[in-house]
């Protein structure tokens, strides 16, 4: 029998008292039972007393016990979720263990909460970047088009100069779709690397070259810390890590100063070789360099879209050298420069 209310207790124990008493006295006769001693009386009542509060006490119990015991295992189940479900021993701690399970099984589910928190957080953030960067190019093609369509194109001052600003709008939508693309493959690790044995020198020479007009233009000279006569062989991806050196680089002629120049340097770190591209340019505050790889971050978004790029290149950069099983590093100072660093195997 299972007791749901405590007035039921209750009336189970005065019903048992009192069945008790009539019991006793009913048989006698009004001479006996005062006759009777009061301490037998007292003691019977006292006994049956005892009895009830026995019973009772017992019945809580129990109900409680199973109550707890249920508790226990549903949470326990949950927790195992798939594994077959094992009997569960119970000891005298039952209350204190799962007052232990339920506080770690809290711990661990607000831990959780938190993290989806972030993660939402960030997609959306991430997605609203997105929006941003896209609408920009999108805008700028809509216009031009409709220009063109409400008498443009039969101006020749005007049609064919709107066409390639549509076109460049196009490019640009283009290099972003292809950005994501690329993380996606990186991040899924859909990408192969091809590993072999290059010259890290002659491609950080070669990225350099390739960019020495654009950096011209900003009056920025791109070059060596001092002269590397003998090849530094690594191994590595060369399409990837020279895309790497390309992004940093870029990076560093679109930040840079009028008139600066920016550093590519070589150190041996026993079994790896640390490569450095460091700039004096513009430079950027402290709590900027946790989220600098992240994708779209832009420390001053205005002044960072009109320097052109997918607002990629760094999250790219930090996806390719930890696919190499390398890491990167930043570390820069307002208006004295950023200096990035990383790693690479020495190729045996």
């Amino acid at each position: 029998m299972r007791f749901n209310r405590p007035f039921e207790l209750g009336l189970l124990a005065f019903s048992t008292v009192f069945f008790s008493l009539v019991v006793v006295l009913v048989p006698l006769k009004l001479t006996e039972i005062v006759i009777i001693s009061w301490g037998l009386i007292f003691l019977v009542s006292l006994s049956v007393g005892a009895l009830c509060f026995l019973v009772v006490n017992w019945s809580v119990n129990k109900f409680l016990y199973g109550k707890v015991k249920l508790i226990y295992k549903t949470i326990l189940s949950q927790k195992l979720r798939r594994d077959d479900k094992k009997n569960i021993s119970v000891n005298p701690r039952l209350l204190d263990e799962v007052h232990d399970k339920v506080e770690d099984w809290v711990e661990v589910n607000n831990s959780e909460i938190e993290k989806l928190k972030e993660q939402e957080a960030f997609r959306r953030e991430f997605l609203g970047n997105l929006a941003h960067e896209l609408k920009t190019p999108v805008f700028s093609i809509q216009g031009y088009i409709l220009t063109l369509l409400e008498g443009g194109l039969e101006d020749p001052s005007v049609n064919r100069v709107f066409l390639e600003r549509a076109a460049s709008g196009v490019d640009r939508m283009t290099a972003i779709l292809q950005d994501l693309d690329e993380i996606t493959r990186l991040e899924s690790g859909r990408t192969e690397l091809y590993f072999r044995k290059i010259n890290i020198v002659e491609l950080a020479r070669e990225c350099m070259e390739n960019l020495e007009m654009r950096a011209k233009e900003k009056h920025i000279s791109l070059q060596f810390n001092h002269k590397y006569d003998k090849p530094i062989f690594v191994s590595c991806d060369k399409e990837k890590i020279s895309q790497v050196l390309n992004n940093l680089l870029v990076n560093a002629i679109n930040y840079g100063k009028d008139g600066g120049k920016t550093d590519v340097r070589f150190f041996d770190m026993e079994d790896k070789i640390l490569v450095e591209v460091a700039d004096n340019g513009l430079g950027m505050a402290q709590e900027h360099l946790p989220r600098i790889f992240e994708r779209f971050y832009r420390v001053e978004k205005s002044r960072a879209r009109n320097a052109g790029g997918s607002g990629l290149g760094l999250a790219i950069v930090k996806h390719i050298i930890e696919a190499h099983k390398q890491t990167i590093n930043v570390r820069s100072t307002v208006d004295v420069g950023t200096t990035f660093t990383f790693t690479l195997d020495k190729a045996k």
